[in-house]
């Protein structure tokens, strides 16, 4: 518990520091809420820079300390508004923090997030393990973004946190920084609509369920993309006459870059492009000093980015671009982009309407509702020309489309993710700051009017709020120590038999089958409590138990390998019979087998 706060604290303290120096050194003097947003870019950014100088990761904890340090001391006397900030921030801050804890309150205990519904965390672990040791990895050869793993090193290396709960921290920080990003669309309210309105953008409905899932790249693309919208929003409003008004919004696509890599550009690119074109229609002005501040931007963005070209075209040829691979990932099918809309009564987003407890004629009556909200939204969007936040709809919507038509269910629920905390804001931003109620007479249905808006935002955030923490309180944790060993002996047993002994609690109580079920993936696995058989089974060749090679659990072993705190044994009889355990592929591992 004590690593998982240290860490989170850590990334939000790191990112709000750096975030708003970087704002005050763009020109901006009062105190922004795209802060936390840029920090945790320019983090991503410094992290992977300096994670393989010296080859351990010390660097990029000096390299962190060092800038948030300088950053506090740089800000002392050139920032303004912290005191409100801080009145404005800490109730959300505190909130979105006990949300993001429900995980491990409902399962009694820290580590591994999302084990059981998805167990993708072993890798990223195993991958961060690597680069903590200076060493290759799987992940490290294809260019995949290892930004947000670079800071959990740093963490390791600089506060002495495990790599288990670096994550663990990373994850309950993002939430938080999300939450506290939103605050920037509803500064001006009061603070009860202020706080509601920034939890439940920031913690979305899909935002929450791959938060439940420890899928910490996903929710961090969705803060991203959020605050890119935000950050052209507040372009055009208070950063107008600010020179470098785009380059908080070029530093926060540094940070897509990092943690989602060429991918991560779409949406960036695909929001500025047409907000830039509605914009040209509405100003029909070219004023010089945009261009110069829109070149700046693209400078900021190609010296950071530069250098991860390379990597970049590496990733493209990852396996969950390809249409004909596994691209159910761990879901059972398609899942609804209206689930993008954050009224969805299921513990578990992958399930379709009518699976859980709820009848589907709930889901219905929920879409409808929120689906005519967001319609609503989008027309007082359109009137109050919120453009970048029209132009973040829209670009959303065409990353669906474009993953739904051409790429494969796994890259399309993502894409609805990302969308999620947009959809919430083009909702609540109208219903909680109704402006244009000046121009309705006269005063009865003005007043009529204000009450039927109070009551809709209310019953979304009510609604919204509940679906989300469900998702939350719905969330596995998974094993409460890891272990690179049980992937090393994935080349030794190749794809023979392997039965794996674990202790009850590891099985039943923190969700271990799928979890050792991927670490062994591509060979045939059984998985049984120690202590229920008296002998391997026909057709089994290796044994993995945890403990001491001086103890085999049955007379016909040999130790094979011993890596702590495994060890693997092999039968000394002669394998015989068809074997019993079932193949475990990518695939199926990824959707959790049962044992």
């Amino acid at each position: 518990m004590i690593g998982t706060y240290a860490a989170a604290l850590a990334v939000c303290g790191a990112s709000l520091a750096i975030g708003q120096a970087a704002i005050v050194l763009c020109g901006a003097r009062r105190w922004s809420w795209l802060a936390p947003a840029v920090g945790l870019a320019l983090l991503c950014a410094v992290c992977w820079g300096t994670v393989r100088i010296g080859g351990d990761g010390i660097v990029s904890a000096v390299a962190v300390g060092l800038l948030t340090v300088g950053s506090i001391a740089y800000l002392r006397g050139r920032s303004e508004g912290g005191g409100a900030a801080l009145r404005a921030g800490w109730p959300v801050a505190l909130l979105a923090l006990s949300a993001a804890s429900l995980p491990f309150v409902v399962e009694g205990h820290f580590w591994i997030l999302g084990t059981g519904f998805n167990p993708d965390m072993s890798q990223h672990l195993l991958a961060t393990d690597r680069l903590a040791h200076g060493q290759g990895s799987q992940l490290l050869d294809q260019g995949y973004p290892l930004g947000p793993h670079a800071i959990v090193v740093a963490l390791n290396k600089g506060l002495g946190i495990g790599l288990v709960q670096g994550f663990s921290g990373l994850t309950v920080a993002v939430a938080v920084l999300a939450s506290l990003t939103a605050l920037a669309a509803f500064a001006e309210l009061k603070p009860l609509p202020r706080t509601a309105g920034a939890l439940v953008v920031g913690l979305a409905y899909l935002v929450a369920s791959y938060l439940a899932q420890g899928a910490f790249k996903e929710t961090m693309q969705a803060l991203f993309v959020l605050a890119f919208v935000l950050a052209l929003r507040e372009s055009t409003r208070s950063w107008r006459d600010v020179p470098l008004r785009f380059a908080p919004a070029a530093l926060i696509a540094v940070g897509s870059v990092y943690t989602y890599s060429f991918a991560g550009l779409i949406w960036p690119i695909g929001i500025a492009v047409i907000w830039a074109l509605m914009e040209l229609v509405v100003s029909r002005t070219r004023s010089p000093a945009v261009v110069r501040a829109v070149l700046l931007a693209v400078v900021v963005l190609a010296v950071f980015v530069t250098s991860e070209i390379g990597r970049m075209i590496d990733f493209q040829r990852f396996e969950t671009f390809d249409p004909n691979g596994p691209g159910l990932g761990n879901l059972f099918g398609q899942i609804s982009p209206f689930e993008a809309l954050g009224i969805w009564p299921s513990g578990d987003f992958r399930l379709a309407p009518g699976d859980g407890a709820v009848p589907a004629a709930g889901y219905c009556l929920a879409i409808a509702f929120a689906l005519a909200l967001f319609v609503h939204g989008l027309v007082l969007c359109r009137r109050r020309r919120e453009s970048a936040l029209l132009a973040g709809v829209a670009a959303a919507a065409l990353a669906y489309l474009a993953a739904r038509t051409g790429g494969t269910p796994y890259t399309a629920a993502k894409a609805i993710e990302i969308a999620a905390p947009l959809a919430a804001l083009t909702i609540l931003l109208p219903l909680l700051n109704p402006v244009e109620l000046r121009f309705l007479r006269p005063a009865d249905v003005k007043g009529a009017v204000r009450r039927g808006r109070v009551a809709a935002a209310a019953a979304f955030v009510l609604a919204a709020g509940v679906c989300s923490v469900l998702a939350l309180a719905n969330a596995p944790v998974g094993p409460t120590a890891y272990s690179s060993a049980l992937t090393g002996m994935r080349p030794l047993v190749a794809a023979d038999s392997t039965l794996v002994l674990a202790s009850s609690e590891l099985l039943d109580d923190q969700h271990g089958v799928p979890y050792i079920a991927w670490e062994l993936r591509g060979g045939r696995v059984c998985i049984a409590p120690e202590g229920a058989l008296s002998e391997p089974p026909p057709g089994v060749r290796f044994v993995v138990t945890r403990g001491s090679p001086a103890e085999p659990p049955f007379a016909s072993l040999r130790v094979r390998q011993a890596a702590p705190p495994y060890v693997l044994w092999e039968t000394t009889r002669p394998v015989s019979g068809q074997s019993p355990c079932p193949p475990i592929a990518v695939r199926q591992a990824r959707q959790g087998p049962a044992r």
